[in-house]
């Protein structure tokens, strides 16, 4: 196929009826075809993998030493209790880690919107969500710690090399992403049909909208298939501010060609023949 006649999509549109902060759909034509599931696969799988997030990394309950014991007045046990954890959905205002402590007495239920309270650095998305149901005798001490993060983390590294006596590292699901698909249509440019649709769905948390999700997506992208696109490009090695001018000199000094240093031929003949070109290639050699 020439290059030259790729037929390039015209449009992205926006399903309006139906959007909304955590659902969009999104048409991309025309497309050369096969171009549908080659775009649509790779934004997909972006989409869902490294779009950053927010989520409990680490839990601190008082008189629980692991995850797998109970606790006095809760009708919940604590893996119950971390299962229930993890689908909290937050929206980080703050970008670097929050701690929050709870101390509930019951009888009461503890919903999401709790843990939101006392602090301004995040949003929780679904405040209604129950975490554990707590009768009269119930005293509960709780302390979360809220991460920034991409994807899904497993409980192991999560951990902290000086993490107190106490604190449980939970899975974390960073993603802001719930659930995306995509396919592929036939449509028609002119009187050829062999053209395609892309349809792509993208349902959020409601942290960021589907629209934002796509361009981070895209952006993700294009940065990495941009070093493609200059792969026979050197970039100048970025000198360190800290480095000093006579540094710098040195540095350009040894780049200089022999050719500039006016030896006499003789000499010049000599370090051709040992393939020295530069004075840096002469520094490196011994007297040998």
């Amino acid at each position: 196929m020439n290059f030259q006649s790729l037929q390039m999509p015209e449009r992205i549109e926006l399903d309006e009826a139906t959007f909304s902060n955590n659902y969009g759909k999104f048409i991309v034509q025309p497309l050369e075809r096969g171009f549908g599931v080659t775009i649509g696969n790779a934004l997909r799988r972006v989409l869902l993998s490294s779009l950053p997030g927010a989520a409990i990394t680490s839990i601190k309950i008082d008189g629980v030493l692991h995850e797998f014991t109970t606790i006095p007045g809760v009708v919940e046990d604590v893996s119950e209790i971390i299962m229930n954890l993890k689908a909290i959905r937050f929206k980080l205002i703050a970008k670097k880690p929050e701690k929050v402590s709870l101390h509930l007495k019951g009888p009461m239920e503890f919903n999401a919107g709790e843990l939101q309270k006392d602090t301004t650095d995040f949003e929780v998305l679904n405040p209604d969500y129950h975490i554990a149901t707590l009768n009269e005798d119930a005293d509960f001490n709780m302390e979360v710690r809220i991460s920034r993060g991409r994807g899904y983390v497993p409980a192991e590294n999560n951990k902290h090399p000086d993490q107190p006596i106490g604190v449980v590292p939970i899975d974390a699901i960073f993603t802001p992403i719930i659930n995306v698909t995509y396919h592929v249509e036939e449509t028609r440019v002119g009187q050829r049909t062999d053209f395609e649709k892309l349809i792509l769905e993208i349902q959020t948390d409601g942290s960021l909208t589907p629209d934002d999700a796509l361009t981070q997506a895209a952006r993700t992208i294009h940065d990495y298939i941009q070093l493609f696109i200059n792969y026979d490009v050197e970039t100048e090695e970025e000198i360190p501010p800290e480095i000093d001018e006579e540094a710098l000199r040195i540095k350009k000094l040894l780049k200089m060609s022999v050719d500039e240093l006016e030896l006499s031929v003789r000499a010049g003949n000599c370090l051709k023949a040992a393939n020295i070109e530069t004075i840096a290639d002469l520094v490196k050699r011994d007297e040998s």
